[in-house]
């Protein structure tokens, strides 16, 4: 409901109810308007048990304030504004209703008492607009079991590294095997959970392994396809990684992951990250790079400068020892010797030798910039 409220407005909003399909979710940006109007509507809002929501950008002041209180679901990520009940002569409806007629509806709608003692300390030629702190010390925004909804953090494990070249004596198992992750059931979302959480834009990245967080990995024909494909899941997957390198011709190319996975360089990779309208665009950003194409050296020891006086016990093959090199910051190169798996992280760089059998890289500093916003409404 975008607009002032006015004469007409709750008359077509119930015609816009009896029009649409089982209607759920209203989202509101109005200065406000007419009192009574405002409250009618939102006794409609509340019967129908429909969910409201203000998006960043938008405002809901006045009477609009009462729509909002009024849904099942609420959430603010705009402006909320309030005040006293203003009327003049002019308006003989809105000069009607009582003090105890509102406050009658607004207690029906459970609107916290915070919010009353503000509105009616606030002038009517003045507007408070609530501050995220006051938001979440009023408990203005209402969700199922009264509890905020957040994104899981929790670590998850990677199926596979996304664009990493396999090794040649690991290329035909990668190729004939498929990758069948499980995928833990989600809870059905509500309306308005739905509306926050779907896609507005796609941010691409050139050059850019998003590693890990993987649900499903698949063959595409190009990225846009992969990008299809992490669109389809209704909401698991957002983001996604695509190999571009002709020379996999079976085997999964396109990575689909739950989140966005440790930032890695890779010169044949394209990544998309899902933006929803709450999340800014992202910035610009320096991360160490070990190019698994162009930054890894055959036969080529780096010798000293050890972090460690001992191998690193976690990294079993070059793609993970560079990867741990990659994550860590003290790490500035690596030397991996194939025949005993060891995996030696470099703090600093040595002398390159040609050594039989070993692999190694350096860490570069490279700025990753988003190659392309596309929106998606």
């Amino acid at each position: 409901m975008k607009g002032p409220i006015g004469t007409g407005t709750a008359l077509n909003f119930r015609r816009a109810l009896e029009a649409t399909a089982e209607p759920r979710l209203l989202v509101l940006d109005s200065p406000g308007g007419l009192v009574a109007i405002g409250l009618l509507i939102a006794d409609d809002v509340y019967e129908h048990k429909l969910s409201t929501f203000v998006p960043t950008g938008a405002g809901c002041y006045s009477a609009c304030a009462f729509i909002f209180f009024a849904g099942n679901e609420r959430q603010v990520d705009g402006e909320l504004g309030v005040h006293q009940i203003f009327s003049d002569s002019n308006d003989l409806v809105s000069a009607q209703i009582s003090i105890s007629d509102i406050l009658d509806l607004l207690g029906r709608f459970k609107t916290p008492t915070g919010v009353l003692t503000t509105m009616f300390k606030t002038p009517p030629d003045e507007m408070h607009i609530f501050t995220p702190d006051e938001i979440a010390r009023y408990g203005i925004n209402r969700h199922p079991g009264n509890s905020p909804t957040s994104a899981s953090s929790a670590p998850s494990t990677p199926l596979a590294p996304s664009a990493e070249p396999a090794p040649a004596d690991r290329v035909a198992a990668a190729e004939t095997s498929a990758v069948k992750p499980s995928v833990a059931a989600e809870a059905p979302r509500s309306a308005l959970q739905s509306y926050i959480s779907r896609p507005t834009r796609l941010a691409l990245f050139i050059g850019l392994d998003f590693f890990g967080a993987d649900i499903a990995a698949s063959r595409a024909s190009d990225a846009a396809a992969c990008a299809g494909q992490c669109l389809a899941m209704a909401g698991s997957c957002r983001a996604f990684t695509y190999n571009t390198d002709q020379r996999i011709t079976r085997g999964p190319n396109c990575f689909l992951k739950s989140k966005r996975g440790i930032s890695d360089g890779n010169m044949v990779a394209i990544s998309g990250e899902l933006l929803t309208a709450a999340d800014p665009d992202p910035a610009p950003f320096n991360t160490g790079v070990i190019d698994p194409v162009a930054g890894v050296l055959e036969d080529i020891d780096l010798p000293g400068g050890d972090l460690a006086r001992a191998p690193d016990r976690q990294a079993q093959s070059r793609g993970q020892c560079r990867l741990d090199c990659v994550t860590q910051d003290r790490c500035v190169a690596f030397t991996f010797v194939k025949p005993k798996h060891e995996c030696w992280l470099k703090g600093t760089v040595g002398t390159p030798r040609l050594r039989s059998g070993m692999v190694s890289g350096v860490k570069t500093i490279t700025t990753f910039n988003v190659a392309k916003i596309i929106p998606l409404q």
